[in-house]
Order: structure tokens, then C-alpha cells, then sequence
């Protein structure tokens, strides 16, 4: 009789603990920049997760979710502190972010080593992908020199011989003058590092048409492209110098940059005309939503969070044993939005890239399109250096 009331008891208390399991919420930080001259970029990754969250009916391995956003203010000492607050006060499962580099350095170690999934939807250092990879670090969007590849590939392959390089002083536009370099082998006749406050590119577009070069490659993310690009046209360069470049112009930028970025070309591992069923779904999905285009930012948060819910359904939602957690994520069991998907040893994707070009949409709004691939099933260079359990 004492052993039927112990079972009966242990039997119901594993159905008091289960529902209880349910309903403790599965809490995600997202930590990006949403103030200042690039708040359009961390906007975007914020509106995609949001939409993949809603898509998911709020809920991830049947456990409800509570999503905690936090402004970087693109600050490394208060992305430190905001993230601390994620990890500490708020006692999150996942941390999804940054938008760049800088921050991502920052944030890096105290994520990590406090055992917590760092889940990067933009930014890619060379820091992270070779010997100092980590079982902790996924990231849905590149290696940073890999997009900038496509341009050193591209301006090979169509003869340009002269190069003008401009680019951010930071760790990514340091990444993506190696990552140009690559492929290009002609003469660059200057490497222009800009600080990130940039507003007049006045001395600089001075330099370009003196200097003539075959084409411009420049990688100018946010309020910076927003300058350059309505800076370059004005100054009459946009029809003689052609412009390659990265995150310049895209749709977080288009909007402000509007006809001054027409032609003008970019290097992605997306666009919103990439024709898949998921991915024309999304498109139409987030400009009903935000009535704005999406772009990289957004469809990289959009699979970030795509990638975490395919995680914890494969746990059973029971995110205490982190090996297998980690090796749910580098399956990435989810139907990526760019199509062919796959994270490499370093945790970083295996995929397709393309060259872009800005277009006018017949409804007036502005977008880039794929005008060819030039990079497929790529991973990056630094993968072979990473020696992480993961």
C-alpha cells in the first residue's frame, strides 16, 4: 500500500510539474541600436524577430515567450551594461544582437561566459569565427568579409583596374577592406578609413574625382550611406564612378536615400525579391506590418528566431542541459528564408551570395534585387582556425 501512495504521489507530482514547466516563460533579449543616425538598422531587426515571435504564436517549444528589447545606444560600455541588466535583472535564456561589430566585442564575453546563447543577426567579426570561436556564439547572417567579397569578386571579373576604398574605422570596415581584397587585384589608389560620426563627405568625394578611379567600393551602414550616397549624387559622381558597395544601400537606408541610390550596386545573402514561397511570404507580411521594406536586418532576425524555436522544439522546451541545446541550434532544423542553409563548424552559415542592384518598385518604394549570384554554398575562410566543441 505505501509503495501505490509513494508512485500515486510521484505520479502526480510529474503532472503538477509539467504544466508548471509551460508556463514559465522562455525569455529572449534583443539588444540593438535603436537611437542615433543607424537606429533604422536595429529597428529592423527588432520589427523581424517581432514578426517571427508573432508567426510563432508567441510561443517556442509550446512554452509562452517574452521578448525584452534594449537599446545600445552603439555605446560598448553601455551595451556592457544593458546586457549585464538582460542577463542578471532579467534573467534571460537567449541574447539576439548586435547590429555591429564594435558592440558585439563588447557583449561577447559577458554572454557567453555566463553559459547564455548569443545569437548575432548582423554582425560577424573575424574575432569570433576562427581560434576564438564558441559553443555559446550562432550567427544567422555572414562572416563580415564575406559580402564584401562579392564586390572584390565583382569588380575583378568586370576589369576595373583602379579602386577607391572607403570604408568606417572599426573592426567591420577593417573586414570588409580584407574581405575586398580578396578576389580584387587591380591598383587601389587610396584606402580611406572614416570615423563613424562622419556627416560631410565633402573632402572625400573631392578626392574621388580627382583621382578617377574605375568604381567606388564603400561600406557605409545607416545614417552614414544616408550622407554619402545623397552626397555622391549631388556631386555629379554616381554617373561616371560606379559605386559597389555593402550595407550602403539597402532597405534600411533606401527610404531616406530614395531616387539619389538608384543603380547603384551592393553585395547581400539576400534580397526581397529572392523568389522562395517563405520568403515572398515574409516580404508581404512585414511591409503590411511596418509598411516599410524589409531588408537583411530584418530577414536575419526573422530566421534568429526561426533558429531558437527549432532548438527548443527539439529540446522538448527544456533549455537546462546547453550541450544539447547547442547542438539543436548548429542543426538548424528551420526553413531559412534565403533557402539553402546550414551553420558551418564555427557556427557561422554556409550560403549563397549575390550581387544587388537598387531599383524603383512600380508602387514608388525602393528595394534591392538580385541581379546575379556570385558566391554559392560559401563558407568563410576562418572556419578551418576553430577548434570549439560546438
Amino acid at each position: 500500500m505505501r509503495m501505490q501512495s509513494t508512485l500515486a504521489a510521484a505520479l502526480l507530482l510529474g503532472t503538477a510539474m509539467t504544466p508548471a514547466l509551460a508556463q514559465e516563460k522562455i525569455k529572449l533579449g534583443v539588444i540593438v541600436t535603436l537611437s542615433g543616425p543607424a537606429a533604422a538598422l536595429g529597428q529592423q531587426v527588432r520589427d523581424g524577430f517581432a514578426l517571427a515571435v508573432k508567426d510563432l504564436g508567441s510561443k517556442m517549444g509550446g512554452r509562452d515567450v517574452e521578448v525584452v528589447v534594449v537599446d545600445d545606444e552603439l555605446k560598448p560600455d553601455a551595451a556592457v551594461t544593458k546586457v549585464k541588466g538582460l542577463l542578471e535583472r532579467d534573467k534571460v535564456d537567449f541574447v539576439i544582437g548586435p547590429i555591429f561589430s564594435n558592440i558585439l566585442q563588447a557583449i561577447h564575453r559577458p554572454v557567453t561566459e555566463s553559459k547564455t546563447f548569443l545569437i548575432s543577426p548582423n554582425a560577424g567579426p573575424s574575432t569570433f569565427a576562427g581560434k576564438d570561436c564558441n559553443p555559446f556564439f550562432y550567427v544567422t547572417s555572414y562572416q563580415n568579409d564575406q559580402v564584401h567579397e562579392i564586390l572584390g569578386k565583382v569588380a575583378q571579373d568586370r576589369g576595373y583596374k583602379r579602386m577607391y576604398l572607403m570604408v568606417p574605422n572599426y573592426q567591420a570596415g577593417k573586414d570588409s577592406v580584407a574581405g575586398f581584397k580578396l578576389d580584387y587585384k587591380g591598383e587601389i589608389v587610396e584606402e580611406s578609413y572614416m570615423p563613424l560620426n562622419t556627416l560631410d563627405f565633402q573632402p572625400e568625394l573631392s578626392k574621388i574625382s580627382s583621382q578617377k578611379p574605375d568604381a567606388l567600393f564603400t561600406f557605409m551602414p545607416g545614417g552614414l550611406g544616408v550622407n554619402l550616397v545623397k552626397q555622391y549624387r549631388q556631386a555629379g559622381l554616381a554617373d561616371s564612378i560606379p559605386v559597389l558597395s555593402a550595407f550602403t544601400v539597402d532597405e534600411s537606408t533606401l527610404p531616406a536615400q530614395q531616387d539619389a541610390a538608384v543603380g547603384m550596386f551592393g553585395g547581400a545573402n539576400w534580397a526581397p525579391n529572392l523568389d522562395n514561397p517563405q520568403n515572398k511570404k515574409f516580404v508581404a507580411s512585414y511591409e503590411a506590418a511596418y509598411n516599410v521594406v524589409p531588408g537583411t536586418y530584418a530577414f536575419q532576425a526573422y530566421d534568429a528566431a526561426m533558429l531558437i524555436d527549432s532548438a527548443i522544439k527539439a529540446v522538448k522546451g527544456d533549455l537546462s542541459n546547453k550541450d544539447a541545446v547547442g547542438a539543436a541550434l548548429k542543426k538548424a532544423d528551420f526553413t531559412s528564408l534565403r533557402g539553402a542553409f546550414k551553420f558551418n563548424t564555427n557556427g557561422y552559415p554556409i550560403q549563397n551570395f549575390y550581387l544587388t542592384k537598387v531599383a524603383k518598385r512600380p508602387d514608388g518604394k525602393f528595394q534591392t534585387e538580385i541581379v546575379q549570384k556570385v558566391f554559392e554554398n560559401y563558407g568563410d575562410r576562418y572556419a578551418k582556425d576553430c577548434k570549439a566543441a560546438n
